[in-house]
């Protein structure tokens, strides 16, 4: 893991029990990135916070800025061994690296647009490097309700959308509605893009993205 530097926060509860499978599931993602590009130097907070994680999983990740995530685990969670085991784990770091990757060159993105696409393509990114099928949040709504409410140009484009609401359900939407529909936006362009280089995975503009993706989704529909 050349680069990558696990830093283990245990004021808030020990790892020592799990280190040894953490840091291998660190090492296969690094592995799996390193299939399609050099992975970037990162700095890496891994931390134990019970209650502070998705349920479904006992773990979460958290991209910070283009240098450094966190991922924060649950050893009370009884979902927390199955995601080391079933590589739910590695997956989830694949991710949060696309995302720093993304940070690093366009940004994530400061509209709901932008935020639906750094979301979708670092799913899709996944999905890509590891053959796996969607995550619970990038299938949890289904089409029709999605396409009842559709974002328009002016909500794409806001700076003052609710993210919490479009992407945890904390609002009238249901949750993790955001993700569905970024996965599935990422994924129609992805199908119209043809074959694509390491660096528009991580670089294509958040505008293209939505172009096509929505434009093919319309079609679809």
């Amino acid at each position: 893991m050349d680069g990558w530097t696990l830093h283990w926060l245990e004021a808030s509860g020990y790892l020592s029990g799990y280190r040894t499978e953490i840091t291998a599931a660190f090492e296969q993602a690094y592995r799996t990135v390193s299939t399609i590009m050099p992975p970037p130097r990162l700095d890496i907070i891994v931390q134990r916070l019970a209650g502070e994680t998705i349920p479904e999983m006992g773990l979460v990740g958290r991209a910070y800025r283009s240098t450094m995530f966190s991922m924060t685990v649950d050893l009370d969670n009884p979902n927390f061994t199955r995601s080391l085991s079933e590589g739910a784990l590695h997956r989830q770091i694949v991710h949060e690296v696309h995302h720093c990757m993304r940070m690093a060159g366009p940004g994530y993105g400061f509209t709901l647009g932008e935020a639906l696409v750094s979301e979708g393509l670092a799913g899709q990114f996944v999905r890509h490097l590891m053959g796996t099928p969607p995550e619970p949040w990038e299938c949890a709504v289904t089409p029709e309700i999605l396409q009842a409410d559709l974002p328009g140009a002016e909500e794409l484009a806001s700076f003052h959308y609710d993210h919490a609401g479009w992407f945890f359900g904390t609002g009238a939407r249901p949750r993790w509605a955001g993700y569905t529909l970024g996965y599935q936006i990422a994924g129609r362009w992805l199908a119209g893009a043809g074959q694509i280089d390491a660096a528009t995975w991580v670089n294509v503009p958040a505008a293209t993205v939505l172009a096509m993706g929505l434009e093919r989704r319309a079609q679809d529909s």
